[in-house]
């Protein structure tokens, strides 16, 4: 495994679980339950997605990637915020889409970054751009 797959393996471990943070951060204050089963079926896709850059990591003895301390920081800063101010599934949608287009925007920017990664690293980093095309497309009658 050359050192641009592991990276973009580390990267999209780290999106995968700043995903599935940020998705159970807000589970909890949904109140429609078809959005509260997009955000399941979300979070289950980012599992997925985190459990396969795991296990290809680990069988090349490389470790997963926390996501990034203060980007972290931020989004449950501007989570808590807005949920604060206006608890609402509109709020939701709305936090869950601007977490989504910085994702996309990151993956594809690993995608272009690490250029010689093999093709099964460069499906799953397009398998995490397509689940969060997906959510965006799937929360927006919320917002």
């Amino acid at each position: 495994m050359n050192q641009d797959t592991i990276r973009l393996l580390q990267e999209c471990n780290a999106g995968a679980k700043m995903g599935i943070k940020t998705l159970n951060e807000v589970m909890e204050s949904v109140c429609d339950s078809h959005l509260q089963q997009i955000l399941r079926q979300s979070r289950s896709q980012h599992e997925n997605i985190e459990s396969k850059t795991c296990s290809m990591l680990q069988e090349n003895h490389q470790m997963g990637k926390e996501p990034d301390f203060m980007a972290s920081a931020m989004s449950w800063a501007k989570t808590n915020m807005k949920m604060v101010m206006k608890e609402s599934d509109q709020t939701i949608a709305n936090l869950v889409t601007d977490g989504c287009n910085m994702g996309i925007t990151s993956i594809n920017r690993y995608l272009n970054q690490y250029g010689e990664a093999d093709a099964h690293a460069k499906n799953i980093a397009k398998e995490l751009i397509k689940s969060e095309e997906n959510l965006v497309k799937d929360v927006r009658k919320y917002l």
